[in-house]
């Protein structure tokens, strides 16, 4: 009866150690917004890439020569406030492939806001 016992403990044990080998390994950058701006600055893209995926919008930024300078990358639905719900877009800034800032937005990236300025004021 004993070997019995020992045999089941041992193979339920073996299943607890396997499903615990198949679990996804922590994130490496956190999504709720404190940490995420606290860790994120200095990141590569394919960290980033690697960790959240392909940016649902990408567009890039180039000198008069066609050189890349910079990039800014939008993601939806990645990142939480302090009340743990979630931001619609995070706006990541890149200059040679490296984050340089973030921005949270409630709308989804596209659209200009009704009091943003659509021309450039006049000078007097």
């Amino acid at each position: 009866m004993k070997l019995v016992t020992f045999a089941l403990l041992l193979s339920l044990s073996g299943l607890a150690f396997a499903e615990a080998q198949v679990a996804a390994p922590a994130s490496d950058i956190p999504t709720n917004e404190k940490d995420f701006i606290a860790s994120i600055n200095g990141f590569e893209k394919a960290k980033i890439i690697e960790q959240f995926g392909e940016p649902s919008n990408v567009e890039d930024i180039a000198t008069a020569s066609g050189k890349p300078v910079a990039s800014i990358w939008q993601y939806h639905y990645l990142n939480t406030d302090e009340k743990g719900e979630y931001y619609q877009t995070t706006e990541l800034d890149f200059i040679n492939d490296k984050v340089v800032m973030v921005v949270f937005m409630n709308n989804d990236g596209s659209e200009i806001p009704g009091d943003a300025v659509k021309t450039t004021p006049l000078k007097k």
